[in-house]
């Protein structure tokens, strides 16, 4: 290049020399002609963007026009929709003042207005001294209202707005609030009179955004951008035009968002409406004229540039040339990979900053060395010796080799070194090159690893559990564990008998080929390997005649494939614990019925001895008149009917004692409730009537049936019953006051169905510090009680998964009798998990 440079800056072109005065002269008439066109281009284009901006400026003023029309337009509408629900409110509210609305009925009004306008989103009746009667919500609200708290206005702006419409006696709307999740609202507070006296308000909450979007007529939402703004210009709801980032709206002269605000009426300058316009004109560059006088204007533009051509070429390769070279030497720089080359006699030729950077040797020190090397270990140096020969003679391992380097200050570290031979332009060699990695800390890490898994493999080892892993759809085996292999062996035969037990895994088909198609296709896969809940089951081994605990979850092995990890523990212990505990419950529950029977043992025999007394006075009677011969057949029948009737009373009796008492395993089955109540007080009202009190019980019609054991249940309802008979004898109440009342209902519960049952006496109650340990066992509050009645109850009742509750009842204040409810689904297939909690609470 340097010989073109120097003939191009010559005087002289082809050996023909230039007057240095005439060519000044012809510089200065060249450039006035290239300037020439390019002014007249520049002119021209002035003129374009002059035309272009004044029609852009027309354009623009009558954008303005109808979006001001436009935003008149949407707050008349959106006035008018507020004014009628005021309207509709203030008529709700005067027919609250009149006391045609209960708080019920209200409920239902204000449920029906939410649901027919979706920017109605709370309706509440305030009393006249700020206690709130009752709120309703739109379905959509779960946030609780943060202006009220205990049942009462809290002070803030709600509590003001409320003074300010009680001391009007008009309508208040309230500036837009973020109440409970921060969803801004409006607030309109309506009072209402009774007999020209404020009797309380009704305050109803606007979604601002249901306001916008249903109170804004669609057309204007689909051509602006609208948004309702507060006071202080903050967007409550609605959309924004965000500003443009285009480089020609950046421009002084480029055109603002069109907008225009206007409050909104009857609320005033709190609430605001904007409506910003859509850009949908073209701007200036995108105008298809302009970019055609632009194009003409570079076309000419481009004739004038096309002279400088050649200079630019000339530059362009000098910096090309200087780019390139720079490039390379920021490349060589910036490595981390350490370069040596060595020459065909295995002396140092290069080496590159990184290498000297890890060896703190510098280049000139290293350049023309030969072994040993100085950054050779002294007691690796005949190692090393043999390296390098092997390199030398071209017999180099091209996968690498690992050594230790010498640092300059002594230290070492491990290296990995990969060696190529070094070809010139010519294709002939000239050396090795040879580059150099730090391996010291992925060796570190490696070590960590390596002793990181020899302790988790002991720890699983060491478990008392079962632990296998084994990849869906194969008998492969990937994992198990020292008990595992004690039980199962060393094949995956285990593992898939104790899936398919825990049915987690439908059970492969060993017939089908490695080629198959993937039953597994197109499932979530890596959703199932990432959700953390584990399947869990219980299974019974007969080979090892163990009960086994099995959890099972999905994960993705070192390799990718979907595999399932299954843990397997021993639990025998626990369930044969949990057999004894059931049949020491069963001997429980008939030991609990042999006591009761037991403490009723005198009215039996009271209600026995009745019938035994009139059949014995019936047969002596007739004895005597058969004897005179004063007794006809007629007398005689009747009798004898009297007679057998009263054997028949007296058998029903030991008919159903026996049948209460004896001991049967629990049976469940589909049983009327009515039939249930029936023995239930045939057996009860014997006690009661030796206690003097009275069992009053009622039971609704069509009541279903329970899947249940009856006996059981009647065992629950005979011992509440008996409680409550001694709960009112000991209270000593008068004659009419000594009541029992057993009531069967139907209820839902937890959104089930259920039938409730209500055991009420009229006795003295219960103490608070009795109710909290009542349904433990061995606690009692009898003299001679055995403390496990009430306990049982509870265990029958949950074990029919229901819940049992305890409150007393007041009268004035003073304790006047005691309440037990329990409740049993009618559903037998509802799991436990889906009660609530236990608690000693009644649920109403």
């Amino acid at each position: 290049m340097r010989p073109v440079l120097s003939t191009i800056a010559s005087d002289g072109v082809g050996g023909v020399s230039v007057p240095g005065r005439h060519r000044l002269s012809w510089f200065r008439q060249d450039r006035f002609v290239h300037l020439v066109p390019l002014a007249t281009v520049l002119l021209f284009l002035a003129v374009v963007i002059s035309a272009f901006w004044y029609l852009r400026l027309e354009e623009v003023r009558r954008e303005q026009e109808a979006v001001k029309r436009d935003v008149e337009y949407g707050q008349q509408r959106l006035r008018l929709r507020l004014l009628e629900r005021q309207e509709q409110l203030m008529r709700l509210a005067r027919d609250i003042a009149n006391h045609d609305i209960d708080p019920l009925r209200f409920g239902f009004h204000a449920e029906s207005l939410a649901m027919q306008y979706p920017e109605l989103l709370v309706l509440s009746w305030i009393g006249k001294h700020g206690q709130v009667i009752i709120v309703r919500t739109s379905p959509s609200i779960n946030a609780p209202r943060d202006w009220m708290t205990d049942g009462a206005l809290k002070a803030g702006e709600t509590k003001t707005n409320y003074d300010l419409a009680r001391d009007l006696l008009q309508p208040v709307y309230s500036q837009p609030v973020a109440v409970g999740d921060g969803v801004p609202v409006l607030q309109l507070h309506i009072p209402f009179t009774f007999d020209g006296r404020f009797a309380g308000e009704l305050l109803a909450e606007y979604s601002i955004d249901a306001l916008l979007r249903y109170g804004v007529p669609s057309e204007i939402l689909a051509k602006y951008a609208a948004a309702l703004l507060d006071s202080k210009g903050q967007i409550l709801a609605g959309q924004s035009i965000p500003d443009r980032s285009d480089i020609s709206d950046q421009l002084p002269w480029a055109a603002k968002v069109n907008e225009f605000e206007t409050p909104v009426s009857p609320v005033g300058n709190g609430l605001i409406l904007r409506i910003q316009a859509w850009r949908t004109s073209q701007s200036v560059l995108g105008n298809a004229l302009f970019w055609l006088a632009a194009t003409l204007s570079v076309l000419t533009v481009w004739m004038l540039l096309y002279n400088w051509h050649q200079t630019r070429r000339r530059q362009q390769a000098q910096a090309a040339l200087q780019t390139e070279t720079g490039f390379r030497r920021a490349m060589e720089n910036s490595m981390l990979t350490g370069m040596r080359a060595l020459d065909l006699q295995g002396r140092i030729s290069y080496v590159n900053p990184a290498f000297c950077q890890m060896t703190g040797w510098s280049e000139s020190e290293l350049i023309g060395q030969s072994e040993p090397f100085s950054y050779w270990p002294e007691a690796d140096r005949e190692t090393l010796t043999m390296r390098l020969a092997e390199e030398l003679s071209g017999t180099a391992d091209t996968a690498g080799f690992q050594m230790r380097v010498k640092r300059k200050d002594g230290s070492l570290f491990d290296a990995r070194l990969y060696v190529s031979p070094l070809i010139d332009a010519a294709g002939k060699q000239t050396g090795w090159m040879a580059s150099m990695t730090d391996i010291t800390e992925p060796n570190r890490v490696r070590q960590q690893l390596a002793a990181s898994y020899q302790r988790f493999t002991t720890v699983l080892e060491a478990l008392d559990a079962s632990v296998s892993v084994a990849p869906l759809g194969s008998k492969e085996l990937l994992f198990a564990n020292k008990l595992y292999r004690q039980w199962f062996g060393d094949t995956s035969s285990g593992h898939m008998k104790l899936v398919m037990r825990a049915s987690t895994l439908p059970r492969h088909d060993a017939s089908e080929s490695l080629d198959a198609v993937d039953t597994l296709a197109g499932l979530p896969l890596d959703s199932l390997a990432a959700s953390p809940a584990a399947e869990q089951d219980e299974v019974y081994i007969e080979r090892l005649d163990k009960w086994l605990e099995v959890r099972s979850r999905y994960l993705h092995w070192v390799d990718g494939r979907l595999a399932q990890l299954v843990i397997a523990t021993d639990i025998t212990a626990r369930r044969r614990a949990e057999e004894q505990a059931a049949a020491q419950a069963d001997r429980a529950q008939t030991a609990s019925r042999l006591i009761i029977m037991g403490e009723m043992a005198s009215s039996v025999a009271h209600e026995l001895n009745q019938p035994l007394t009139a059949i014995s006075n019936y047969c002596t009677g007739m004895i005597s008149r058969v004897r005179g011969g004063g007794i006809g057949s007629e007398d005689l029948l009747t009798t004898l009917e009297k007679t057998a009737w009263q054997a028949q009373r007296a058998g029903q009796v030991v008919q159903h004692i026996r049948n209460f008492v004896k001991r049967s395993e629990p049976q469940r089955q589909w049983s009327e409730v009515p039939a249930m109540i029936e023995q239930v007080v045939e057996l009860a009202e014997i006690e009661l009537r030796r206690r003097q009190v009275r069992l009053t019980h009622h039971v609704d019609a069509n009541l279903p049936a329970l899947f249940v054991d009856p006996i059981l249940i009647e065992q629950v309802l005979i011992n509440l019953i008996k409680n409550g008979a001694e709960s009112v004898e000991a209270a000593q109440r008068s004659p009419n006051n000594r009541v029992v009342d057993l009531r069967v209902t139907q209820r839902g519960v937890a959104g089930m169905a259920a039938v409730q049952f209500v055991v009420a006496d009229t006795g003295s109650g219960l103490a608070p510090e009795v109710l909290d340990h009542l349904y433990e066992a061995f606690f009692s509050t009898k003299n001679k009680g055995l403390g496990i009645g009430l306990n049982l109850c509870r265990s029958i009742i949950e074990s029919h998964q229901g819940r049992i509750a305890t409150d007393n009842l007041y009268n004035a204040g003073q304790i006047a009798g005691c309440r037990f409810i329990f409740w049993v689904p009618v559903s037998p297939s509802l799991g436990t998990s889906a009660l609530p909690s236990h608690s000693n609470k009644v649920v109403v």
